[in-house]
């Protein structure tokens, strides 16, 4: 998932264990995630994604002073995703709170941990549910 905003940017998808950075993109507002290698290009995660900061997290609403969390841990999401032209995409931590992805310092490390799981049914599992469902069973 990539904001809203992004959609005028090059995008790939998060690998585990790969390292990116925050950063704004060149022609927006916008903060979010990029290889150091290809910072034009945005990283998109999977809400679910589990990320690790190299330090504690830092923000801003913009002002003038940046804040600090206690946390290097937090899992991507979005919040109020259904209301439209607004930045959804966020970090929540352990501790229940969020940040907008917009709102993280520029120049902080990330490491994805782990992406979440997609459920796919595969043409294998579907002609097994297929076979098991033309199954008789007997009761007696």
């Amino acid at each position: 998932m990539c904001d809203y905003s992004l959609h005028a940017v090059a995008t790939r998808p998060a690998q585990v264990g790969e390292t990116l950075i925050t950063t704004t993109f060149r022609g927006t507002s916008t903060r979010g995630f990029a290889s150091e290698s290809e910072p034009a290009v945005a990283v998109c995660l999977l809400p679910g994604t589990e990320l690790a900061f190299a330090e504690d997290v830092k923000y801003d609403n913009r002002w003038l002073w940046t804040r600090t969390t206690n946390s290097r841990v937090g899992k991507f999401g979005a919040i109020e995703p259904d209301v439209p032209h607004r930045h959804h995409d966020a970090i929540e931590f352990p501790d229940g709170s969020s940040v907008l992805v917009t709102q993280l310092s520029e120049g902080q490390r990330i490491t994805v941990l782990q992406l979440p799981v997609v459920h796919q049914v595969t043409k294998h599992a579907q002609s097994a549910a297929d076979t098991n469902a033309a199954t008789p069973v007997f009761v007696g």
